[in-house]
């Protein structure tokens, strides 16, 4: 069952009509002052962009934060705008709250529960949370997901196309098609709450032996492609956390965990979490844990691309640039001539660097928040010289991921040594042990195969 207007061309064209005005502002101002020289408020049209965006549900917050991350495709104002976006769109009221439940489970679906809070508890980009209890006593999260989403990703799906086929004809050191349709491929899949308590399986397997990361269990009798019931689990936000006044080593505690909660996935069974979301987990300060909380947007790699991570490591680490070019080969880079490959090296040695060191200290040693920022847009700049780079597929999550927990560790201020953290999960790595645990924990999960 669903609501009529579930994926429909209307929703879709009342979608484009919201947010073409945004996209395509900001791609003439762009041009404007890139070709004709007109300068513009930049940082009072960020902000307007910044409002409409924020008000509407949806995927376009995280199609917006994309573009940010796009090394020099927008002004430093606005990818700094939209790098913090958040949703501010109202939630459902009561009455829509139970048309939509009883579209999921039917007229009787009160019934169903011991008790339900009819006011979100919280918001997500595709949905709400709500807080229910059922007759057993079980106290969940019931994640119901917003009318017309189809056609709100669909919708903006176009948008970003639009957007990236502007900033294409406006500079092609990058050519984005490939992460395009990367993102595509996911943000349809998030749309399935069923695919996604399968995914909660999948890391409740995988995540097993780390007692101190908690992943919420899915109620599949009350799970739906469009409402996925779960357990709740209790915990506060890191922000809150940190202003309370963290000490060095509850922080680095939490640092430790979200650091496994990531990289024993990805290294142990060939699987990431591509949204390290602050809103995507919550500390328990009462015995230092955290809880992971939305599992849509997951990526598994074949096994032989992890491979490729580690030679890229290998390669940066050693100075070796036959080693690093064969990395950046398994990674989808194709056709690198020397001094692109150089370039990307760049890249690849700010992330790898706090790896590379065996010592205790914080994820970057320098105090500028946009220094990241800086560094994409030197390689930017680098590859403009060296004729482009097409980014493949596997690029997007994992750079995602990176830079996204590397902010966090960096708001954490947390001190560790990464570089013994990231050797314990990778000692003895072998491609064919990880395609066998990979294989396994996928069929116990019952997750559906990705494009």
């Amino acid at each position: 069952m669903s609501d009529d207007r579930e994926g429909s061309l209307f929703g879709e064209v009342r979608r484009m009509v919201r947010t073409s005005g945004a996209v395509t502002g900001i791609a003439a101002r762009v041009a404007g002052q890139r070709f004709l020289g007109i300068k513009t408020n930049k940082g009072a049209h960020a902000e307007d962009l910044k409002a409409i965006l924020g008000g509407l549900k949806g995927p376009m917050m995280k199609v917006a934060q994309f573009l940010a991350t796009v090394p020099d495709a927008l002004p430093e104002e606005y990818a700094r705008e939209l790098a913090t976006l958040q949703s501010n769109a109202p939630a459902m009221g009561p009455a829509f709250v139970r048309r939509r439940m009883a579209t999921e489970l039917g007229p009787q679906w009160q019934s169903r529960f011991a008790s339900f809070g009819l006011e979100a508890a919280a918001a997500a980009s595709l949905g709400q949370v709500h807080r229910a209890t059922l007759h057993d006593g079980r106290d969940v999260a019931c994640k119901l997901q917003y009318p017309d989403m189809p056609a709100v990703v669909e919708a903006d799906l176009k948008q970003l196309r639009l957007a990236l086929s502007l900033y294409k004809r406006m500079d092609n050191a990058l050519d984005n098609e490939e992460a395009f349709a990367e993102l595509k491929d996911r943000l349809r899949e998030e749309l399935d709450y069923q695919r996604e308590a399968a995914q909660q399986r999948l890391y409740g397997i995988m995540l097993a032996g780390e007692p101190d990361i908690h992943v919420p269990q899915p109620v599949e009798e009350l799970t739906t492609r469009r409402l996925l019931t779960m357990s709740w689990l209790q915990g506060e936000s890191i922000l809150k956390r940190i202003e309370e006044g963290a000490d060095q080593e509850e922080r680095n505690t939490y640092a430790r965990h979200l650091f496994a909660a990531w990289y024993v996935p990805l290294y142990r069974y060939g699987v990431i979490h591509g949204d390290p979301h602050l809103g995507n987990y919550q500390v328990r300060p009462w015995d230092g844990g955290i809880n992971l909380l939305d599992f849509g947007t997951i990526r598994v790699f074949p096994p032989s691309f992890i491979t490729g991570v580690l030679t890229l490591y290998e390669g940066v680490r050693d100075g070796d640039d036959e080693k690093a070019a064969e990395g950046f080969r398994i990674w989808g880079f194709r056709d690198l001539s020397k001094d692109t490959m150089q370039v990307l090296k760049k890249w690849a040695e700010f992330l790898y660097e706090p790896l590379m060191q065996d010592r205790v200290r914080p994820i970057t040693e320098t105090n500028d928040p946009m220094f990241g920022r800086k560094v994409a847009e030197e390689v930017h700049q680098g590859l403009k010289r060296t004729g482009g780079v097409r980014v493949p597929r596997e690029f997007p999550l994992m750079d995602r991921s990176a830079i996204g927990l590397g902010s966090v560790f960096l708001r954490l201020d947390a001190r560790l040594n990464w570089h013994r953290l990231f050797h314990e999960l990778i000692e003895g790595f072998d491609e064919q042990q990880l395609a066998e645990r990979q294989a396994a924990a996928l069929a116990e999960a019952r997750v559906p195969p990705t494009a």
